[in-house]
């Protein structure tokens, strides 16, 4: 009995994925295609999603109703000030396929799942031009994984999610100064090729320890 699916199923899933997509959103600009894994144990196929901000919202909800996509497990964002398309969004989504358990035993014979029965990986990728005030629409209440992986984003990147609820610091001290976001290049982190750590009120401008050691 199959284990686990093979990568047969999991490219045919992700045509399937691809061309429902196009074929819904690409004129409203978003892109869909097939890429796959370049590291790890699997490399199964995955969907990948370049989409204009504005839809985001209208897709997400597409994504979950539509394809089955019930798990968002990652949002993350990327400060580029050196590109035209200076903000990146880009949020890692899960389908699943897991039913709901019932009072009788159920063993899944992997090797003959098909359709939206195939768990597949999705990443969506959102870019953003030049602007002092980034932001994408929130999902949080799409996918509850949503709302932590928000708030990091924005707390750690300042990239807003219009619409969440509850937007507030989960990293950093909660008095922390209004728009200071440590990932945006503009600070100056030892991490960004500067010696000075960031200055706020919490002491962080005292000089590291290591400060003349090559890192």
């Amino acid at each position: 009995m199959g284990m686990s699916i093979s990568a047969a199923q999991a490219q045919a899933a992700v045509d399937a994925m691809i061309k429902a997509t196009n074929d819904a959103f690409s004129d409203e600009g978003v892109v869909a295609e097939s890429r796959n894994k370049t590291g790890g144990v699997r490399k199964h196929a995955y969907a990948h999603l370049e989409v204009p901000a504005g839809i985001w919202r209208k897709l997400a909800k597409w994504l979950r109703k539509e394809q089955g996509v019930d798990y968002c497990s990652m949002i993350t964002g990327i400060h580029w000030p050196e590109k035209d398309e200076e903000w990146q969004v880009v949020v890692h989504l899960l389908r699943m396929a897991v039913t709901n358990p019932t009072d009788e035993p159920v063993v899944i014979d992997a090797s003959k799942l098909s359709g939206a029965d195939v768990p597949i990986e999705i990443e969506v990728r959102m870019s953003l031009a030049s602007t002092r005030e980034p932001s994408v629409p929130s999902v949080a209440d799409i996918w509850v994984g949503a709302d932590w992986n928000e708030k990091e984003t924005w707390d750690l990147v300042g990239i807003d999610f219009e619409g969440h609820e509850g937007m507030r610091r989960v990293l950093l001290p909660h008095d922390t100064p209004t728009g200071y976001h440590p990932l945006q290049k503009q600070h100056k982190l030892r991490y960004h090729d500067f010696n000075e750590m960031y200055d706020d009120p919490q002491g962080f401008s005292r000089k590291p320890d290591d400060i003349g050691k090559v890192k």
